[in-house]
């Protein structure tokens, strides 16, 4: 009788412990579940943030090289008269001008 008891209660002790682990490990898969949704929509902003950062220097850079041929424009003659005549589509007489096309 003592040996049956023991044994019911083995297997009582053993059907808690596999309870208590399939708890947990349901517990786990929840967690997970909920964070791949978080970690989408952070993959997502992550690369928003990553265009912006490169729209953003482009931006700076297109305003630097502006800032540039403003000075450039008000401080050089040379240069200033080399922006007009490409412009104007003027050249000095005996001067061969060599124009290249560009592809965008």
């Amino acid at each position: 009788m003592l040996t049956r008891l023991e044994a019911r209660t083995r297997v009582i002790q053993g059907a808690s412990k596999l309870a208590l682990m399939a708890c947990c490990v349901s517990l786990g898969f929840v967690v997970v579940a909920t964070a791949f949704p978080q970690r989408r929509t952070l993959e997502k902003l992550e690369s928003k943030r990553k265009l912006a950062q490169e729209r953003e220097r482009m931006v700076v850079a297109e305003r630097d090289h502006r800032r540039i041929e403003l000075r450039a424009l008000r401080e050089d003659p040379a240069y200033l008269e080399i922006h007009a005549r490409d412009r104007l589509d003027y050249c000095r007489e005996g001067e061969r001008v060599l124009r290249f096309r560009r592809d965008r």
